[in-house]
Protein backbone atom coordinates (compact mmCIF):
# COMPACT_ATOMS: atom_id res chain seq x y z
CA UNK A 1 0.00 0.00 0.00
CA UNK A 2 1.26 3.68 -0.89
CA UNK A 3 1.61 6.47 1.71
CA UNK A 4 -0.22 8.54 -0.22
CA UNK A 5 -3.19 5.70 -1.11
CA UNK A 6 -6.34 6.62 -1.92
CA UNK A 7 -8.91 7.45 1.22
CA UNK A 8 -11.88 5.12 0.66
CA UNK A 9 -13.82 5.25 3.34
CA UNK A 10 -13.38 8.18 5.99
CA UNK A 11 -15.52 8.17 9.63
CA UNK A 12 -15.24 11.98 10.61
CA UNK A 13 -16.25 11.75 14.73
CA UNK A 14 -19.60 9.51 13.98
CA UNK A 15 -21.70 8.74 17.35
CA UNK A 16 -24.61 6.34 17.71
CA UNK A 17 -26.70 4.95 19.72
CA UNK A 18 -29.80 2.47 20.29
CA UNK A 19 -33.57 2.87 21.62
CA UNK A 20 -33.23 0.86 25.13
CA UNK A 21 -37.64 0.32 23.78
CA UNK A 22 -38.60 0.24 27.49
CA UNK A 23 -40.92 2.93 28.19
CA UNK A 24 -44.11 4.79 27.26
CA UNK A 25 -42.19 7.13 24.94
CA UNK A 26 -39.19 4.53 23.46
CA UNK A 27 -36.98 4.48 26.89
CA UNK A 28 -33.19 5.73 26.88
CA UNK A 29 -30.64 5.77 24.47
CA UNK A 30 -28.02 3.43 25.09
CA UNK A 31 -24.68 4.92 23.40
CA UNK A 32 -22.97 2.16 21.12
CA UNK A 33 -20.29 3.94 19.12
CA UNK A 34 -18.33 7.56 20.24
CA UNK A 35 -16.61 9.97 18.48
CA UNK A 36 -15.18 7.79 15.99
CA UNK A 37 -13.16 8.82 13.63
CA UNK A 38 -10.36 6.75 11.14
CA UNK A 39 -10.02 5.95 7.32
CA UNK A 40 -9.85 3.16 5.39
CA UNK A 41 -7.14 3.26 2.73
CA UNK A 42 -6.86 1.88 -0.40
CA UNK A 43 -5.47 -1.01 -0.51
CA UNK A 44 -5.02 -1.63 2.77
CA UNK A 45 -6.69 -4.83 5.25
CA UNK A 46 -7.03 -2.61 8.40
CA UNK A 47 -7.91 -5.41 11.48
CA UNK A 48 -10.97 -4.38 14.03
CA UNK A 49 -10.73 -5.73 17.15
CA UNK A 50 -12.36 -6.25 20.22
CA UNK A 51 -14.70 -7.30 22.98
CA UNK A 52 -18.01 -8.31 22.13
CA UNK A 53 -20.66 -5.45 22.49
CA UNK A 54 -17.95 -2.83 21.70
CA UNK A 55 -19.77 -1.53 18.59
CA UNK A 56 -18.03 -3.30 15.98
CA UNK A 57 -20.75 -4.97 14.20
CA UNK A 58 -22.97 -1.22 14.57
CA UNK A 59 -19.94 0.12 13.37
CA UNK A 60 -20.13 -2.07 9.88
CA UNK A 61 -23.39 -1.20 9.42
CA UNK A 62 -22.99 2.51 9.83
CA UNK A 63 -19.85 2.34 7.05
CA UNK A 64 -22.42 0.20 4.91
CA UNK A 65 -25.56 2.50 5.04
CA UNK A 66 -27.58 0.03 6.70
CA UNK A 67 -27.52 2.27 9.41
CA UNK A 68 -27.47 6.28 10.04
CA UNK A 69 -24.90 7.57 12.58
CA UNK A 70 -26.51 9.94 14.86
CA UNK A 71 -23.52 12.50 14.83
CA UNK A 72 -20.41 12.82 12.66
CA UNK A 73 -20.31 11.72 9.04
CA UNK A 74 -19.07 8.89 6.56
CA UNK A 75 -17.56 9.95 3.50
CA UNK A 76 -17.33 7.00 1.12
CA UNK A 77 -15.23 7.44 -1.92
CA UNK A 78 -15.68 3.95 -3.44
CA UNK A 79 -18.70 2.84 -5.43
CA UNK A 80 -19.17 -0.58 -4.18
CA UNK A 81 -19.07 -1.90 -0.68
CA UNK A 82 -20.01 -5.54 0.12
CA UNK A 83 -20.70 -6.64 4.07
CA UNK A 84 -19.93 -9.83 4.81
CA UNK A 85 -21.53 -10.84 7.91
CA UNK A 86 -23.57 -13.57 9.35
CA UNK A 87 -26.89 -11.36 10.10
CA UNK A 88 -27.24 -9.56 7.18
CA UNK A 89 -28.90 -9.47 3.93
CA UNK A 90 -30.45 -12.74 3.97
CA UNK A 91 -34.13 -13.49 3.41
CA UNK A 92 -34.32 -16.57 5.11
CA UNK A 93 -38.06 -17.34 3.66
CA UNK A 94 -36.34 -17.25 0.38
CA UNK A 95 -34.14 -19.54 -1.38
CA UNK A 96 -30.26 -19.80 -1.37
CA UNK A 97 -30.53 -19.41 -4.90
CA UNK A 98 -32.30 -16.11 -4.89
CA UNK A 99 -30.67 -14.32 -1.67
CA UNK A 100 -27.83 -14.92 -4.05
CA UNK A 101 -29.29 -13.27 -6.70
CA UNK A 102 -30.44 -10.30 -4.60
CA UNK A 103 -27.56 -9.98 -2.63
CA UNK A 104 -25.17 -9.43 -6.08
CA UNK A 105 -27.69 -7.25 -7.32
CA UNK A 106 -27.77 -5.04 -3.84
CA UNK A 107 -24.16 -5.05 -4.52
CA UNK A 108 -24.12 -3.07 -8.39
CA UNK A 109 -24.58 -6.42 -10.30
CA UNK A 110 -27.40 -6.75 -13.19
CA UNK A 111 -29.75 -9.63 -12.83
CA UNK A 112 -27.92 -10.99 -15.85
CA UNK A 113 -24.46 -10.39 -14.60
CA UNK A 114 -25.94 -11.84 -11.36
CA UNK A 115 -27.16 -15.26 -13.21
CA UNK A 116 -24.03 -15.73 -14.91
CA UNK A 117 -22.13 -15.58 -11.47
CA UNK A 118 -24.70 -18.10 -9.83
CA UNK A 119 -22.52 -21.44 -10.54
CA UNK A 120 -19.30 -20.08 -9.21
CA UNK A 121 -20.38 -18.97 -6.73
CA UNK A 122 -22.47 -21.65 -5.30
CA UNK A 123 -19.42 -23.85 -6.48
CA UNK A 124 -17.22 -21.75 -4.01
CA UNK A 125 -19.79 -22.28 -0.92
CA UNK A 126 -19.91 -26.04 -1.93
CA UNK A 127 -24.16 -25.72 -1.31
CA UNK A 128 -24.41 -27.35 -4.79
CA UNK A 129 -27.18 -29.72 -3.10
CA UNK A 130 -28.86 -26.86 -1.02
CA UNK A 131 -28.95 -23.84 -2.87
CA UNK A 132 -32.78 -24.14 -3.88
CA UNK A 133 -33.34 -24.46 -0.21
CA UNK A 134 -34.68 -21.95 2.14
CA UNK A 135 -31.93 -20.34 3.90
CA UNK A 136 -34.17 -20.62 7.03
CA UNK A 137 -32.67 -24.47 6.81
CA UNK A 138 -28.91 -23.03 6.33
CA UNK A 139 -26.70 -23.81 9.18
CA UNK A 140 -24.29 -20.81 10.63
CA UNK A 141 -21.27 -21.92 8.53
CA UNK A 142 -23.84 -22.71 5.17
CA UNK A 143 -25.10 -18.60 5.12
CA UNK A 144 -21.36 -17.52 6.20
CA UNK A 145 -19.86 -19.76 2.86
CA UNK A 146 -22.83 -18.46 0.96
CA UNK A 147 -22.09 -14.84 2.13
CA UNK A 148 -18.70 -15.05 1.71
CA UNK A 149 -18.65 -16.38 -1.63
CA UNK A 150 -20.49 -13.88 -3.10
CA UNK A 151 -18.36 -10.81 -1.47
CA UNK A 152 -15.50 -12.45 -3.46
CA UNK A 153 -17.31 -13.21 -6.57
CA UNK A 154 -18.43 -9.44 -6.72
CA UNK A 155 -14.97 -7.70 -6.91
CA UNK A 156 -16.37 -4.81 -4.63
CA UNK A 157 -14.24 -1.94 -4.05
CA UNK A 158 -13.95 -1.87 0.14
CA UNK A 159 -14.41 -5.28 1.75
CA UNK A 160 -16.03 -5.82 5.28
CA UNK A 161 -15.72 -9.25 6.85
CA UNK A 162 -17.59 -9.56 10.35
CA UNK A 163 -16.50 -12.23 11.46
CA UNK A 164 -17.40 -14.94 8.79
CA UNK A 165 -13.76 -16.85 8.24
CA UNK A 166 -14.05 -18.38 12.27
CA UNK A 167 -17.38 -19.95 11.24
CA UNK A 168 -18.24 -23.47 9.29
CA UNK A 169 -15.38 -26.12 9.19
CA UNK A 170 -12.46 -26.37 9.30
CA UNK A 171 -11.35 -26.87 5.53
CA UNK A 172 -13.80 -24.08 4.36
CA UNK A 173 -12.14 -21.79 6.91
CA UNK A 174 -8.80 -22.70 5.01
CA UNK A 175 -9.63 -21.83 1.93
CA UNK A 176 -11.65 -18.82 2.66
CA UNK A 177 -8.34 -17.72 4.55
CA UNK A 178 -6.04 -18.23 1.20
CA UNK A 179 -8.71 -16.49 -0.44
CA UNK A 180 -7.94 -13.38 1.62
CA UNK A 181 -4.01 -13.59 1.62
CA UNK A 182 -4.97 -13.51 -2.28
CA UNK A 183 -7.14 -10.49 -2.30
CA UNK A 184 -4.54 -8.67 0.27
CA UNK A 185 -1.72 -9.24 -2.17
CA UNK A 186 -3.52 -7.98 -4.84
CA UNK A 187 -4.07 -4.57 -3.10
CA UNK A 188 -7.94 -5.15 -2.37
CA UNK A 189 -9.11 -3.23 0.14
CA UNK A 190 -10.97 -4.86 3.27
CA UNK A 191 -11.59 -3.64 6.83
CA UNK A 192 -11.39 -7.33 8.77
CA UNK A 193 -13.52 -7.89 12.03
CA UNK A 194 -11.96 -10.65 14.41
CA UNK A 195 -11.49 -12.68 17.64
CA UNK A 196 -8.91 -14.78 15.91
CA UNK A 197 -5.47 -12.81 16.59
CA UNK A 198 -3.60 -14.74 14.85
CA UNK A 199 -5.40 -14.58 11.61
CA UNK A 200 -5.61 -10.53 12.19
CA UNK A 201 -1.61 -10.76 12.37
CA UNK A 202 -0.99 -12.81 9.30
CA UNK A 203 -3.61 -10.36 7.05
CA UNK A 204 -3.93 -6.82 8.63
CA UNK A 205 -1.64 -4.04 7.84
CA UNK A 206 -3.22 -2.64 10.26
CA UNK A 207 -4.89 -2.24 13.40
CA UNK A 208 -7.85 -0.43 15.52
CA UNK A 209 -8.98 -1.70 19.02
CA UNK A 210 -12.22 -0.14 20.14
CA UNK A 211 -13.16 -0.37 23.22
CA UNK A 212 -16.83 0.22 24.74
CA UNK A 213 -17.75 2.38 21.87
CA UNK A 214 -14.25 4.53 20.98
CA UNK A 215 -10.89 3.79 19.31
CA UNK A 216 -8.84 2.98 22.68
CA UNK A 217 -6.09 2.56 20.24
CA UNK A 218 -5.01 2.81 16.46
CA UNK A 219 -1.20 1.69 14.97
CA UNK A 220 1.07 -1.35 13.67
CA UNK A 221 -0.67 -4.20 14.09
CA UNK A 222 2.19 -6.02 16.50
CA UNK A 223 1.95 -3.08 19.23
CA UNK A 224 -2.22 -2.95 19.27
CA UNK A 225 -2.54 -6.72 19.13
CA UNK A 226 0.06 -7.45 21.96
CA UNK A 227 -1.19 -4.40 23.78
CA UNK A 228 -5.19 -5.67 23.45
CA UNK A 229 -3.90 -9.55 24.26
CA UNK A 230 -2.16 -8.36 27.44
CA UNK A 231 -5.17 -6.18 28.69
CA UNK A 232 -7.69 -9.53 27.48
CA UNK A 233 -5.91 -11.89 29.87
CA UNK A 234 -5.67 -9.01 32.32
CA UNK A 235 -9.42 -8.85 32.03
CA UNK A 236 -9.53 -13.04 32.19
CA UNK A 237 -7.76 -13.14 35.46
CA UNK A 238 -9.84 -10.60 37.29
CA UNK A 239 -12.68 -12.08 36.39
CA UNK A 240 -11.71 -15.65 37.15
CA UNK A 241 -10.45 -13.75 40.62
CA UNK A 242 -13.96 -12.75 41.58
CA UNK A 243 -15.44 -15.90 40.42
CA UNK A 244 -13.12 -17.25 42.93
CA UNK A 245 -14.54 -15.55 45.74
CA UNK A 246 -18.29 -15.92 44.69
CA UNK A 247 -18.51 -12.45 43.37
CA UNK A 248 -19.47 -10.80 39.88
CA UNK A 249 -17.38 -8.77 38.13
CA UNK A 250 -20.17 -6.22 37.51
CA UNK A 251 -20.53 -5.44 41.31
Amino acid sequence: MSINAKTMLQLEHVGFSYSSGIGLFGGTRIPALKDVSFAVREGETLGLIGRNGCGKSTLLRIMTGIFKADTGRVVRNCNRISLLSLGVAFDRLLSGSDNLILSCMLLGASRKEALAMHDDIVAYAELEDFIDQPVKTYSSGMKARLGFAVGMQMQADLILIDEVLGVGDARFRKKATETMRERVKSDQSVLFVSHSMPTVRSLCTRVIWLEQGRIHMEGEVDEVVNAYETFMQDARGVGSGLRAKGRSPSK
